[in-house]
């Protein structure tokens, strides 16, 4: 039997009783998105393709022009679904739209554009929520809900192949656009994330502004066999989340991006709206964790649009372990003797 195309995955959710306008949703993204790959593999010769604009979104990060081309491609897109309103990592507000509809869209229209001129993977990033209430209700008060309150969450990799991830809240699965085909197509049912690993994702230049348990957990690992782990560890660091996310669906792993003590940093710097809930409740439908270090991040109740959090996800047992570095350290059995040793990144 071959693998399923999208469309037939989504009418078969849809037989099922799932959602329509959910689905919908998802289409109307997916079409924006190869509309949005089709500029990125153009580079420079086209003409979304291009360096900074001098204006910074609503976090203060800097904008590309690629930045505005997709954020504005998404928002036309989102006018012809059935979307109430659509919040972006690039707008101070949400952007109304049906009123009728009962679908909230946030979106990282552009994640990592750091890479745009370097040929590095960039992708998007989207959450679905549930939009009820009077016609006159801010809409920002539709994403001001726990993760755990999504409908669906994805993200697209615009890399050597054009990838959506996928979850409908039942299993995470994996589709790559098919050229021939001209649709994506399902590659992978019901990820997994393998519950052990030996490869973790970090910034290890801010070594210095990490909170002691995380300088501790790094430590561990790179002391590999001859330390209390008592196995070599691999270190990857991509710098794009969803490059970062696809790597650790595929073959497990642990990422981190904790707070640290850098102004404006002490909450992470990584979205909990726009990246951190959709990431997170992928990673849980593919049997992984997803926490601030200590909590579920699909627990966590928004105070604000734009608000940031810690960071760590991945294979179950790995983030656990975060959790209990930060929590009781000298209560790790194999790390207990070690505890007051120097690190290798510290004299």
């Amino acid at each position: 039997m071959s693998n399923p195309t999208l469309d037939a995955f989504l009418a078969s959710h849809q037989r099922q009783g799932h959602d329509g306008d959910v689905l919908a949703t998802v289409a109307a993204l997916a079409g924006a998105a190869l509309a949005i790959n089709n500029g990125i593999r153009s580079g420079r010769l086209g003409s979304a393709f291009g360096g900074t604009n001098g204006t910074v979104n609503a976090d203060g990060d800097t904008q590309k022009d690629l930045d505005i081309y997709a954020d504005d491609i998404f928002l036309e897109a989102m006018r012809r679904a059935p979307v109430r309103c659509v919040a972006s990592e690039e707008r101070v507000a949400p952007v109304a739209l049906d009123p009728e509809s009962r679908i909230a869209l946030a979106i990282d229209p552009l994640d990592g554009s750091s890479n745009i001129d370097v040929n590095v993977s960039i992708g998007t990033i989207f959450s679905l929520l549930p939009a009820t209430g009077a016609p006159g209700i801010d809409p920002a008060a539709f994403f001001l809900q726990p993760g755990s309150s999504q409908l669906a969450a994805g993200f697209f990799v615009y890399g050597p192949q054009l990838v959506l991830v996928l979850t409908l809240g039942l299993g995470t699965h994996a589709f790559v656009f098919s050229p021939e085909l001209n649709t994506f197509v399902q590659t992978h049912e019901s990820v997994a994330v393998a519950e052990r690993t030996q490869e973790f994702a970090i910034n290890a230049s801010n070594y210095r502004h990490w909170e002691e348990a995380v300088r501790l957990y790094v430590d561990d690992c790179l002391k590999g066999e001859e330390g209390p782990r008592g196995k070599n560890f691999n270190m990857r660091w991509i710098a794009s989340l969803v490059a970062d996310v696809y790597r650790i669906l595929m073959r497990g792993g642990v990422f981190l991006y904790p707070g640290d003590s850098r102004a404006g940093y002490a909450s992470g710097r990584l979205r909990l709206v726009y990246e951190a809930n959709p990431i997170a409740m992928l990673v849980e439908q593919a049997g992984g964790r997803a926490t601030n270090a200590l909590c579920s991040i699909l627990d966590i109740v928004p105070t604000g649009l734009h608000q940031r959090v810690p960071l760590v996800f991945g294979s179950a047992r790995e983030v656990e372990r975060v959790a209990r570095y930060h929590t009781e350290p000298s209560a790790i059995a194999e790390r207990s003797p070690l505890f007051g040793n120097r690190g290798l990144f510290r004299a």
